[in-house]
């Protein structure tokens, strides 16, 4: 018969090790649960970014067709009616009329001309068919040129000769963000002064806009970018993500720049 009393630390122990493998079978629990749990939060997250671009890469792609159609219309029905009236005004003879006549002729004429050159301008920034055919660099050298041109901006390019065609969407996307980029340059920094530099790292594709007048900071384009009157940099930001790449501002009181880092997929 066994003794109760030698039994006592024997019961002791085991009690001891039943209540540490419930704490131990509970910590587990607990630990896969919790575990678990991050991973369901992180697949949402995935699914709300994954979500979140494809609204992004809707919204582009809907933006790029309506800026096809405009640019068509333009080309084809303004442009074609600008080019008629033209001709018509072409056939009036100025040598009829008298000095202020002539002058009104004249006048009238180089408004004209303008506006078909202006319309024809318009229409080519719209389409992407320039990009299409001869590449990320030409397009950009032929969209800074026509934007400059009859103004006092110098705009300089030192463009990486071998980037060439690499992937449309992936230059349809920096187009895009290169063009709005020096818009706003124009309209809010002053600069008299660009220069714009690309450069091919390791399958990425660095662009720097260096540029004086009055830039933006990082902190400011973060801010800007949530107001109504910064859509333009909320379209950039949208165009980035797509990407996956970045963008970074930095500003200073006698010259300015702004960094794109692109990863290129072929």
């Amino acid at each position: 018969m066994l003794d109760a009393g030698n039994n006592i630390p024997f019961i002791f122990i085991v009690g001891i090790a039943f209540v540490l493998l419930l704490a131990i079978s509970f910590l587990v629990i607990t630990f896969l649960n919790q575990r678990r749990k991050w991973q369901l939060l992180n697949e949402m997250g995935k699914l709300k970014e994954q979500q979140q671009n494809q609204l992004i890469e809707a919204a582009i792609r809907s933006e790029e067709t309506e800026r096809h159609r405009i640019a068509e219309t333009l080309h084809d029905e303004v442009g074609a009616i600008l080019s008629s009236v033209r001709l018509h005004f072409s056939n009036i003879n100025a040598l009829q009329l008298d000095d202020k006549g002539k002058a009104l002729h004249e006048k009238s004429k180089e408004l004209l001309d303008d506006s078909i050159q202006k319309v024809r301008t318009i229409s080519h920034n719209l389409h992407s068919t320039l990009l299409k055919e001869f590449g990320l660099n030409e397009a950009v050298r032929n969209f800074l040129n026509k934007t400059v041109q009859g103004t006092l901006v110098k705009v300089e390019t030192d463009l990486d000769n071998n980037y060439l065609i690499q992937n449309a969407e992936t230059d349809l996307g920096v187009y895009r963000i290169i063009q709005e980029l020096i818009n706003n340059i124009l309209k809010h920094a002053h600069a008299n002064f660009i220069n714009i530099k690309s450069e091919m790292k390791n399958e990425e594709l660095e662009l720097i806009l260096h540029f004086n007048g009055t830039g933006l900071s990082q902190e400011e384009f973060k801010e800007l970018r949530f107001r109504p009157e910064g859509l333009g940099l909320k379209n950039i930001q949208n165009r980035i993500i797509l990407l996956k790449g970045k963008i970074f501002f930095e500003k200073n009181k006698k010259d300015n720049r702004i960094i794109l880092t692109i990863p290129v997929i072929p």
